[in-house]
């Protein structure tokens, strides 16, 4: 009884240290990976992020090789390019998540994390898009089509976002992610 009450009382310690009570929203969102692994993007934490809606049969989909390419440019530097697969847009992502996986690894050689697949607006909307575009977000407003692109600080705030049509290699797009790295 005597280590369970010492366990319990850690455990409330922990739960409301410092650390945990300043964390950024964002980062204590349940997620899964596209393998059904739970993960959040706290396993992120101390990096930029760009998470992007993605979709296989999209006129937007070639993006897939530009987003691959900013990645393995700057995964040293600290990017971590995150794949959000969703079929809210033209029913564009059909497949399931293996389905999915398989097309990014065969047809552009992804590298970087994918999630499983979510919906980013609608009744259905998942939490982390609720707070990416609800009306206190920093760029509020529902995502247009697959490829909308959101940057995240390495605190975990939203910098930037960029509309489906503007390519990861866009001027404005690069010189955000050089920014958001440059600051340690």
């Amino acid at each position: 009884m005597k280590i369970l009450t010492t366990a319990l009382l850690i455990m409330t310690a922990l739960a409301t240290s410092p650390l945990q009570a300043n964390e950024p929203k964002l980062y204590s969102i349940p997620l899964q990976d596209i393998d059904g692994k739970p993960t959040s993007l706290k396993a992120y934490a101390g990096k930029v992020l760009l998470a992007v809606n993605v979709a296989s049969k999209c006129g937007n989909t070639p993006q897939y090789s530009t987003l691959q390419a900013a990645y393995e440019k700057y995964k040293d530097k600290g990017l971590v390019v995150v794949g959000l697969p969703s079929n809210d847009f033209g029913g564009q992502e059909p497949g399931t998540n293996q389905e999915v996986k398989e097309f990014c690894s065969n047809t552009y050689k992804i590298s970087f994390p994918m999630m499983d697949k979510m919906h980013v607006k609608g009744p259905e909307q998942h939490p982390l898009y609720a707070e990416l575009t609800g009306p206190k977000a920093a760029f509020p407003g529902d995502v247009k089509w697959n490829f909308g692109k959101f940057l995240i600080d390495r605190e975990g705030k939203v910098i930037a976002r960029f509309e489906p049509a503007v390519k990861p290699d866009a001027p404005e797009v690069t010189a955000a992610i050089e920014a958001a790295l440059a600051k340690k």
